[in-house]
């Protein structure tokens, strides 16, 4: 896959270019299908297949708030890639971008830029300054310039009566900690990641349970609890527990994130570490003793185990 984040970085139009462009946050199995169906749309018509996605989010720029990412950029760019486009632009959402006017949108970048052939979207796509570009907009103009417009159907999910698999709903049931349902709509484990920093310094000399501290920036975090994670390290993949939130028994009040990594004895200070929720096991409580809290640890390891092997992770 090719990595394009400035237009004018493009120095001729692609070979007959399938384009769909959006947020993608999550790349969820909507996104992915939308990714396929360009890619499938591309080869039929011996085309290049190219996806645009915008950072920072474009409410950001526009000064509104935006929602906590479910996939920040680096991730975010792995996972389209992983989808097997040809192409794919990230492009810097500025306010002269947002200025842009629909009717510019489409001659000067999707026909002029990219040579659009054809665009796959949703059916509430729209676009340009103000937001005034749409559908119709899109067929109108596709009829003069020569480029087919495809309204891609939303992908969703039976176990909850049809509904959309969309970012909002997979980032409301993140936030409930049910991690392991997140799973359905991402088609893979919820994933955070980050720098190992210094937390506590407790885990290994009070609690027995050595651990590895992480911090969020603005992404997404879990509901508050402990849960059964796979962690990726530079040293290989490993079965862990990961404690979010407050730490109640030591009563500092201080937020983290603690992953203790099972059989794992090795210094991963400041590097970077991934850690995937495979499922929450229970909420945070505070104990009346550090001792009492080491013994939950340990229950929390043996069910996690349980967990871990029933998911099918070695």
């Amino acid at each position: 896959m090719e990595l394009i984040e400035n237009i004018d970085q493009i120095d001729a139009p692609f070979k007959n270019a399938v384009f769909t462009t959006g947020n993608f946050d999550g790349v969820h199995k909507g996104h992915q299908s939308l990714c396929q169906q360009v890619i499938d749309k591309a080869r039929q018509i011996n085309g290049t297949s190219v996806v645009m996605i915008f950072d920072p989010h474009p409410l950001e720029t526009l000064g509104m708030p935006s929602p906590a990412p479910i996939t920040k950029r680096d991730q975010k760019i792995e996972l389209i890639e992983k989808c097997g486009v040809d192409i794919l632009l990230c492009i810097k959402f500025d306010k002269v971008f947002a200025s842009t006017a629909a009717i510019n949108f489409i001659k000067e970048i999707l026909v002029k830029k990219i040579g659009i052939k054809a665009i796959i979207i949703g059916a509430d796509y729209s676009f340009g300054k103000n937001r005034t570009g749409n559908i119709e907009l899109l067929k109108e103009q596709g009829k003069i310039l020569g480029f087919e417009t495809i309204i891609s159907a939303w992908t969703t999910d039976t176990d909850s009566g049809n509904r959309r698999i969309s970012s909002t709903r997979i980032r409301n049931i993140v936030s409930d900690g049910r991690v392991d349902q997140a799973m359905k709509y991402l088609g893979r484990h919820y994933q955070i990641r980050g720098k190992v920093i210094k937390g506590r310094e407790r885990g290994g000399s009070k609690l027995g349970f050595p651990t590895a501290n992480i911090k969020l920036h603005d992404e997404l975090c879990p509901k508050i609890g402990v849960y059964a994670v796979l962690v990726e390290t530079s040293l290989g993949n490993f079965k862990g527990v990961a404690n979010i939130g407050f730490s109640p028994t030591f009563g500092d009040h201080m937020f983290t994130i603690e992953v203790h990594i099972l059989n794992f004895n090795h210094d991963i200070y400041n590097t970077r570490i991934r850690v995937n929720m495979v499922k929450r096991l229970r909420d945070e409580k505070k104990f009346d003793s550090i001792e009492q809290l080491s013994e939950q640890i340990r229950q929390d390891i043996e069910i996690a185990k349980e967990i871990l092997e029933e998911n099918g992770s070695s």
